[in-house]
C-alpha cells in the first residue's frame, strides 16, 4: 500500500475516540519495527521524521525511499503516512519535494501573525498535492532540534486562529514536554484542551512528548479530542536498555554476536514492544 496523508486515519480515530501513535524513525531497524508492528496489530501508524534524524539518514529523499521500498518488501498494508516532525518553513518544502506524505510545520516560535502567514501558505501548497499538515501553537516543553519551549499552554483563540486556515490537524501545548518528565511536573493542563476542543471542533489534536504520559492522562486527552499522539523518548529509551543488557551479558562476544544483526535484535525487539504497549493503549489496534 502507498503511503497516504494522515486526514482520513485521524479523522476516524476523532471520530472513534481512540489516537493514532506517530513513531519517530532514525534508521532501518527503527523502521522496520514500527512497520511490521502495525501490520501485526492491524492499525494505522504515522511514520515521524525529524529534521536532525532526517539528516542523520542521508536526507529525506533517502528516507522516503527506504519507507516506500519497506511497505512493498514488507507487503504493508495497513494505512501509513510519512511525517515531517517539528518542521521549519524550508524542511516543509524540502520533504513536501522528497514526496513525504505528510508534513508538521512548526511556527510555535514565531509571532503568531507570522504562523498565520507561513502557515497559510503551506496549507495551500499541501491541499494542491493531497497531504496533511499540521501547525503548532504554544511550545512544547523541553528541546527538538534545537527549537527548546518550557511547556507553556497554548492560547485556545490563537488555536482557533491557525485551525481555521484549513490545517488537518493542530499540536497546542497543554503543559507536555519533549523527553523524560521531571519528578516537579505538574501535569497536563485539560482545562486549556477542553477550551481548545471547543473553539475547534472536529479538528484532530495532536499531543506531542507522549513518553512519560502516565496512562490515565492519556485516555482522558484522548477523550477531549487528542487523536494523534508523538513517541519518540520512549522508544529510544527500550532500544538502548536491550542493547546495553545485549553487550553487559558479553553476548556479543559469543560467536558471532558482534554481528549487526545480532547485536541490535534486542533493541529492535524492545521497539516492537514498546509500540505495541502504545498502540494498545491509544486504542489504535484493528483500526487500519
Amino acid at each position: 500500500m502507498p503511503l497516504v496523508n494522515a486526514k482520513e486515519m485521524l479523522t476516524k480515530a476523532k471520530a472513534g475516540h481512540y489516537a493514532v501513535g506517530q513513531f519517530n524513525i532514525n534508521n532501518l531497524e527503527w523502521t522496520k519495527a514500527i512497520l511490521l508492528t502495525a501490520q501485526e496489530l492491524n492499525s494505522p501508524v504515522i511514520l515521524g521524521v525529524s529534521e536532525g534524524a532526517g539528516k542523520y539518514m542521508c536526507g529525506y529523499k533517502t528516507v522516503v525511499g527506504m519507507v516506500n521500498g519497506m511497505l512493498e518488501e514488507l507487503k504493508i498494508t495497513v494505512p501509513v503516512a510519512l511525517h515531517l516532525d517539528h518542521g521549519s518553513y524550508e524542511g516543509a518544502k524540502a520533504c513536501i519535494a522528497a514526496g513525504f506524505s505528510s508534513i508538521m510545520f512548526d511556527g510555535s516560535h514565531y509571532p503568531i501573525e507570522e504562523n498565520v502567514e507561513k502557515t497559510k501558505e503551506l496549507v495551500a501548497t499541501c491541499e494542491e498535492l493531497g497531504l496533511s499538515i499540521e501547525a503548532e501553537v504554544g511550545s512544547i516543553g523541553g528541546e527538538e532540534d534545537g527549537v527548546i519551549g518550557a511547556g507553556e499552554c497554548a492560547d485556545p483563540a490563537e488555536c482557533k486562529m491557525i485551525a481555521d486556515l484549513g490545517v488537518t490537524m493542530l499540536a497546542a501545548g497543554i503543559g507536555n514536554i519533549h523527553g523524560k518528565y521531571p519528578e516537579n511536573w505538574a501535569g497536563l493542563s485539560f482545562e486549556t484542551l477542553d477550551a481548545i476542543q471547543q473553539l475547534t471542533g472536529e479538528m484532530p489534536l495532536v499531543l506531542h512528548g507522549g513518553t512519560g504520559i502516565p496512562a490515565d492522562m492519556i485516555k482522558k486527552a484522548i477523550s477531549l479530542g487528542v487523536s494523534k499522539i508523538n513517541v519518540n523518548t520512549e522508544c529510544q529509551l527500550a532500544f538502548a536498555a536491550a542493547t546495553r543488557e545485549y553487550i553487559e551479558a558479553g553476548k556479543d562476544l559469543q560467536g558471532k554476536g558482534f554481528d549487526p544483526r545480532k547485536l541490535l535484535a534486542p533493541g529492535f525487539q524492545a521497539i516492537k514492544d514498546t509500540v505495541k504497549e502504545k498502540m494498545e493503549l491509544f486504542g489504535s489496534v484493528d483500526k487500519a
